[in-house]
């Protein structure tokens, strides 16, 4: 700095008609190295007081001074006032637009240099081709390479490496490949360039392969060639190779001196689930970046380890480091993920402070945080109030109301949509579960119908989707029809099929397809087994079930969850084997839940044991205290069983514990308009008809000696009271209603919110025989297809 200060001191004070042009070239100089754009500006002034022409070499100093202390915007007005007739000047120029971005200015100045008859050099070209990959001009870059290879560049080794770079980011890896074969001497950027466009192209594996190349051809690793293998390893999950660089990154000393390279080898541990290691590189690092903390949270979601991500975000504000847009929808989805809706609304306050409320992708991770936690109320708050919104934002909300058990809410919000927006692929895979929550089977062929017409039919998802939503709505033909339809089955197709076999109580058929899936060379997971092992025990197949279990278990290495025990418990309990289901839970490595128990305490009700039924709930009500449905599963046993005592003392203890009971409600669908029956419901305008033909029915029924099951009544009272509350209950009245308004020749459908009673059962396979229809009821156990004084349940249910 003392040179330009004394140079400036003695330019000062000489005659400005004694100053050389020479003298001013070397002081440019000195400003251009000390970046004193205030010093290289008296230069300019004094340069114009001599009276010398700014062009030529003077011209090409003094725009070179300017661009070198960052004030572009002189620099080329010096520029356009020149003659412009060296290649030099141009190539300056446009690389400093290509510094900051502006690749369009630089293109434009390229056009302009060859209308001006400038032949372009390597160096020219290098930078063009960096403008036309970033802004993806991939004509104009062809162009380019044309004239390149007329000029006789194309043998240039900075040259093929730019035309590399340049084809991989228009996702022309093909011709990317070409011209690094082509060259005849290539360098370790060749090799890095065609690395990372493999790797950014997401063709991991194609990456990896070049990487073993270069080594085979004996190309040294630099920095850059790790930042782009690592990204690979981790996309792979190979480790080996990962593990490799980081030996070679320590033994030369590359660690916590590019920050770079430290995040990548964390993202590649993480990735690769190797946690240890992630932890072991993060708590090395002399400076971490926000990068970094993000990386370490996204990987410890990825292993589901939810709270120790959510406790690393608290600490990294602790520590001071702003996280960016990323680290947000990160942490949210982990709050979604974990159900942690406490830690989610901590991030919404957080977001809300720092005004990151406006950003479309942080108000669709807030939407799908609300969601995934059950909080709608609060998900459609926020999407009321979003500024902007997208296809993701409206899907996340149908999702969400599907999903919640809001069927209703979206179907309007599926509707308001349409005018906003067209329905994607996505939309119809969150509103077809609307669908099949409602049983509304209208409402799911018209979707169809809209599906067929848009084109969506060919979407994997959307096929799966509407095979389960036919299945749930109880046109079992139709799902299997359209199942067989898909011309590439996944593994979702066939599970979805399992499964709907099994609800329907088609256990045999379950099975015949779960082996066709293994036959097909799909791998069960374990949701496939959750719906064998479901599908099995409501068919009685006890045996069967069993031996899927220990196939899970011993053949395919998938460790049982508490889903998979509880389905075991459920198999055994409905087959009478109660002791041994007992025995079963008291044998399981892992704690058993409520759900586990439950089925136990379903079992109980079935083949009427009281005594271990007790013992049960006990259990179930340590677990889950505030859970209505068990206090009254008990004491629906114990009024079977006609001890009302236990009964009173029971619905004591509801009502000292203000635990409310669910209602049994029971609905059909007619003409897309939904109906609902509440037990003893006379308030609609046919119930002195329902009335009527329900009593014809139940004589009709004693004249065979089909004798009402009292015990099913649940009440302390007469024979002909308990009549009286048994014919009144929810499913009858929906049957009875859609018998009487439904055309001869359509099945009946009825949903019941509860498992059906024993009684309804056999009035159900009557009124199928004496009317001559079909009827399918879904209750919240399964499927019941009713036809000619048979149920598809054969008795398990």
């Amino acid at each position: 700095m003392g040179d330009l200060k004394n140079a400036m001191s003695l330019l000062c004070d000489s005659p400005v008609s004694h100053i050389e042009l020479k003298t001013f070239c070397v002081i440019l100089q000195l400003c251009a190295e000390h970046k004193s754009s205030n010093d290289g500006k008296k230069v300019h002034s004094l340069m114009n007081l001599s009276g010398f022409v700014i062009d030529g070499i003077l011209g090409t100093k003094l725009v070179f001074m300017y661009l070198h202390c960052g004030d572009l915007k002189q620099g080329r007005m010096i520029f356009d006032g020149m003659t412009k007739d060296k290649i030099f000047l141009w190539n300056l120029v446009m690389n400093e637009y290509a510094k900051i971005g502006n690749f369009k200015e630089a293109i434009f100045l390229y056009r302009k240099m060859k209308e001006m008859e400038v032949e372009p050099d390597s160096y020219t070209f290098t930078c063009v081709f960096k403008c036309f990959g970033a802004l993806g001009s991939l004509a104009q870059g062809q162009e380019a390479h044309g004239y390149l290879l007329k000029l006789g560049y194309g043998s240039h080794n900075t040259v093929g490496n730019s035309l590399i770079a340049f084809y991989a980011k228009c996702k022309k890896i093909q011709n990317a490949r070409k011209v690094f074969d082509e060259l005849i001497d290539k360098d370790v950027i060749s090799w890095n360039s065609i690395l990372n466009g493999y790797v950014s192209n997401d063709l991991a594996k194609e990456g990896l392969e070049i990487f073993s190349e270069m080594m085979f051809q004996g190309v040294n690793v630099d920095l850059a060639t790790m930042v782009s293998v690592l990204p690979a390893c981790a996309e792979m999950g190979n480790l080996w190779i990962g593990r490799a660089l980081h030996g070679y990154a320590v033994k030369f000393h590359l660690l916590s001196k590019e920050i770079t390279l430290d995040n990548c080898l964390l993202d590649m541990y993480a990735k690769c689930g190797d946690l240890d290691s992630a932890v072991c590189v993060f708590e090395k690092m002399s400076k971490k970046s926000v990068v970094s903390w993000t990386s370490m949270i996204t990987g410890f979601a990825r292993e589901e380890k939810f709270d120790r991500a959510i406790g690393l975000f608290r600490e990294m504000e602790v520590e001071g480091i702003k996280p960016d847009l990323f680290t947000i929808t990160s942490i949210l989805h982990t709050c979604a993920c974990n159900g942690s809706v406490e830690s989610g609304k901590d991030i919404h306050d957080y977001i809300v402070r720092n005004e990151l409320q406006t950003n479309l992708f942080v108000d669709n991770a807030l939407l799908d945080m609300y969601a995934k936690c059950g909080n709608m109320a609060e998900a459609r708050l926020i999407f009321d109030q979003m500024v902007e919104r997208d296809s993701i934002s409206w899907n996340t909300m149908i999702g969400g109301y599907s999903k919640n058990g809001l069927p209703n809410e979206a179907f309007d919000l599926f509707m308001k949509m349409q005018s906003q927006f067209v329905p994607n692929s996505v939309s119809f895979s969150c509103i077809l579960p609307a669908c099949s929550s409602l049983s509304a089977l209208e409402r799911g062929r018209e979707i169809h119908g809209y599906v067929v017409r848009k084109g969506f039919i060919t979407d994997g998802y959307v096929t799966n989707a509407l095979v389960d939503m036919y299945a749930k709505c109880g046109a079992l033909s139709i799902a299997r029809s359209l199942f067989d339809r898909i011309p590439k089955k996944d593994l979702v197709s066939w599970t979805v099929m399992v499964a709907a076999y099994g609800m329907h109580g088609y256990g045999r058929e379950a099975i015949a397809m779960f082996n066709e899936m293994r036959e097909a060379e799909i791998s069960p997971d374990a949701i496939s087994f959750i719906a064998i092992l479901y599908a099995c025990s409501h068919s009685g197949l006890l045996d069967e079930g069993w031996r899927f279990f220990n196939i899970m278990r011993i053949e395919c290495k998938i460790e049982p969850t508490l889903e998979h025990y509880a389905c075991v418990v459920d198999l055994l309990s409905r087959g009478g084997r109660l002791t041994k289901a007992y025995k079963f839970i008291q044998a399981m490595p892992i704690e058993a839940d409520s759900t586990v128990w439950g089925a136990l305490l379903c079992g109980c009700r079935i083949h009427r044991n009281v005594k271990l039924a007790e013992i049960v709930a006990e259990r179930v009500f340590e677990l889950e205290p505030e859970n209505t449905g068990y206090y009254v599963l008990l004491a629906n046993i114990y009024a079977e069983a006609e001890k009302w005592e236990e009964v009173k003392r029971l619905r004591e203890r509801i009502g000292r514990s203000c635990l409310r009971k669910s209602p049994g409600c029971s609905w059909i669908e007619i003409k897309n308009k939904f109906h609902v029956f509440v037990a003893g419901d006379r308030s609609n305008p046919q119930f002195k008809k329902i009335e009527s033909f329900l009593e014809s029915v139940a004589m009709k029924m004693k004249e065979e000696g089909c004798l009402p099951k009292k015990r099913y009544a649940l009440v302390n009272a007469g024979d002909t009271e308990k009549e009286d509350a048994l014919c009144g209950h929810s499913e009858k009245l929906a049957m009875a209603f859609g018998i009487l308004n439904l055309p001869p020749g359509k099945a009946v459908r009825v949903t019941k919110n509860l498992r059906v009673c024993g009684d309804c059962h056999e009035m159900a396979k009557f009124m199928s025989k004496m009317v001559g229809k079909e009827i399918v009821l879904r209750d919240s156990n399964r499927f019941h297809h009713f036809k000619n004084g048979r149920c598809s349940c054969r008795g398990y249910w």
